[in-house]
């Protein structure tokens, strides 16, 4: 019983006080306190009192690309707490490669009657894929919130890292150290996020008085340390000395392309990943990153979400989050050649 006080009261924000409160039946609990404390209960898969037991709370689809990557369960962890403060029940869906995709999601969300749907990653983001089920939603006025990337013609609130600050702190720390000759290794081409860090480093680069970034010097790949390896291979066959990766998991995969060549990093490569996920303060060396401000695009993200259930109106616009560079220890000067 005490573990399960102090997991609700943390989960929450209240203390172990006001939560026996509520399983106790006591007054003095406000109901929106109350009902974010049963809440909690169904998150966390405890039982609630048998006094208490009665009609969930309204249902939210959580929709991420994956779980593989620690960004997503990072995000999701944030989206949970804050729905669970409002009474809400988050409903995870995460794709996996052969299973549930995200159009059979969202069919399997509209038919458990969900209050709304946070997408965190997924076919909004990439600009070839169908939409379709995006319009479904829309047609039906459901509440939606999109995380760093809108869709163009519908407009569901959306919420995103400013890509194009990221990629100039990255970059502009790494001329810093002496780097000139730096690549980019980012996800697929129709992916909008790729596409804007690509747009931000040839801005970056022309600004510096040159042509733009050479073609040799961007590679594309997936979203994985494979594709990191790989992508980082081909800017190392170009003589890059510092790659900007659109992902810490790519990233790792760049520090070990560059390991398996003898290279040492940071001395004679330099890379910097993006995201800041959980874990990169341990990996060796540590990863110098563009931390997203994941908190905040979450929170944010409930609070649009739960003013569009209420029947208020909420911005329409983008809303742009400035990221952070943090410098560890896989960045460094170049190496004298």
């Amino acid at each position: 019983m005490t573990r399960r006080l102090a997991q609700v009261a943390k989960k929450v924000g209240v203390s172990e006080a006001t939560v026996s409160r509520v399983l106790n039946g006591k007054p003095g609990v406000s109901e929106a306190t109350r009902q974010a404390v049963l809440t909690a209960l169904d998150v966390l898969g405890y039982e609630r009192p048998t006094q208490l037991r009665g009609e969930r709370g309204k249902l939210i689809g959580l929709v991420l690309p994956e779980l593989s990557n620690p960004i997503f369960p990072a995000f999701a962890e944030v989206v949970g707490g804050a729905l669970a403060q409002r009474g809400l029940t988050p409903v995870l869906c995460t794709q996996t490669p052969g299973g549930i995709q995200e159009t059979d999601y969202v069919d399997l969300l509209l038919q458990q009657q969900v209050s709304g749907v946070v997408f965190a990653g997924g076919l909004y983001a990439q600009a070839d894929a169908p939409h379709d089920h995006y319009r479904l939603l829309h047609a039906r006025n459901l509440p939606v919130v999109l995380v760093n990337a809108p869709i163009p013609g519908l407009d569901f609130p959306c919420v995103s890292t400013d890509d194009a600050v990221g990629v100039e702190q990255a970059w502009r720390h790494l001329t810093s150290l002496g780097h000139e000759r730096i690549g980019l290794a980012l996800g697929p081409s129709d992916h909008v996020p790729s596409r804007r860090k690509l747009a931000a480093g040839q801005a970056v680069a022309r600004a510096a008085g040159g042509p733009g970034l050479p073609p040799e010097h961007v590679v594309r790949g997936m979203y994985t340390m494979e594709g990191g390896h790989a992508a980082a291979s081909r800017l190392l066959d170009a003589g890059v000395t510092g790659i900007v990766c659109a992902s810490d998991v790519i990233a790792l995969g760049a520090v070990r392309a560059a390991r398996r060549r003898g290279l040492r990093v940071p001395q004679d490569v330099s890379v910097v990943g993006y995201d800041d996920s959980p874990l990169m303060t341990v990996t060796e060396p540590p990863l110098s990153t563009v931390r997203q401000p994941i908190d905040a695009l979450g929170r944010t993200a409930v609070q649009l979400l739960t003013a569009q259930i209420d029947g208020r109106e909420v911005v329409r616009d983008e809303i742009l989050f400035e990221p952070e560079l943090v410098v560890r220890g896989s960045t460094g000067p170049r190496a004298a050649r």
